[in-house]
């Protein structure tokens, strides 16, 4: 089977289990078996679902200062959550080929699969919402063929990326390219590093 065969399927249900209560304070319920590829899939684009109500609400021009700056710490979290999920899953890659004996010649990506796989989280959610721009009655007929357009485009990408996506597995499991992982090594959130933080001391 293919990745992304897996992989799509389990964004869709993320979203529709979040939009079922539409809250950003909502439980996860993840239904699969703990440290699973599916249960990390699913936890992933939970946490995307939730950053993506968050970054709607703390773009609301009324919002309290105090209420935004500690929804901004809420999302600068996410942010790191997501990140760390995504070297998890890039961990899953490496243990899955690591007996692939590379070919000469073989060509590293521009990117891991797990951040392959973080763009088409959010690329489930823009499908989703655009979905419901489409669906509004309140709109007007400029508004909804546009939504129609925007919509295709992000179907289309969908398939070109679940597509690129796969092709880069395949590649790597036959030995074709290889896989070179980066911590993101982020300094803002590390009081060593971030001279605002250090700079207190």
């Amino acid at each position: 089977m293919k990745f992304t065969s897996l992989c799509n399927p389990i964004f869709v249900q993320v979203i529709e289990d979040y939009h079922k209560h539409d809250h950003v304070d909502t439980p996860i319920k993840n239904p699969y078996p703990l440290r699973s590829i599916e249960y990390y899939l699913y936890l992933k684009n939970w946490i995307d679902t939730v950053q993506w109500h968050l970054e709607d609400i703390i773009r609301d021009p009324q919002i309290d200062p105090v209420a935004a700056l500690t929804l901004k710490r809420r999302i600068d979290k996410s942010n790191q959550d997501r990140t760390d999920l995504v070297e998890l899953i890039d961990s899953y890659f490496l243990d899955q080929y690591k007996e692939v004996k590379v070919i000469e010649g073989a060509l590293i990506n521009t990117e891991s699969p797990a951040w392959a796989i973080d763009r088409l989280s959010i690329l489930a959610l823009k499908i989703y919402h655009m979905r419901k721009e489409v669906e509004r009655t309140d709109t007007t007929p400029e508004h909804h063929t546009q939504c129609e357009k925007k919509l295709a485009v992000l179907l289309e990408q969908q398939v070109d990326l679940s597509t690129a996506i796969d092709q880069l597995l395949e590649d790597i499991a036959a030995g074709r390219k290889y896989m070179k992982v980066y911590k993101q090594m982020k300094m803002y959130n590390d009081p060593a590093l971030n001279p605002v933080l250090y700079g207190k001391k």
